[in-house]
């Protein structure tokens, strides 16, 4: 997983490459922390993202209440059709914004 801050805070858009995997989520969550804290908004564009575990979707839960707490917006963008097919069956689609 590689991942590129493509406009920064306080609108952050985050463009991710490869798994959102166990073993990658907690590694991308803590590397875009000190951005994360900065932004208002976050639009995370998964174009490049082929895989979706359980870990990946805990980090999309946890991003979405977050910015909701703190009164900003957090969008998906660029959805592959497999990870879109586990964000439907999980129910994940009625909770987050896609753009």
């Amino acid at each position: 997983m590689t991942y590129e801050i493509t406009s920064p805070p306080p609108d952050l858009t985050v463009t991710v490459q490869g798994r959102l995997d166990t073993l990658t989520s907690p590694k991308l969550e803590s590397e875009l922390e000190p951005s994360i804290a900065q932004a208002k908004n976050l639009v995370l564009d998964v174009t490049g993202v082929d895989y979706l575990s359980s870990a990946g979707l805990r980090l999309l839960l946890t991003l979405q209440k977050r910015f909701k707490r703190e009164g900003g917006s957090f969008k998906l963008r660029g959805i592959q059709p497999g990870v879109m097919e586990i964000l439907r069956m999980t129910g994940f689609l009625k909770i987050l914004s896609v753009e």
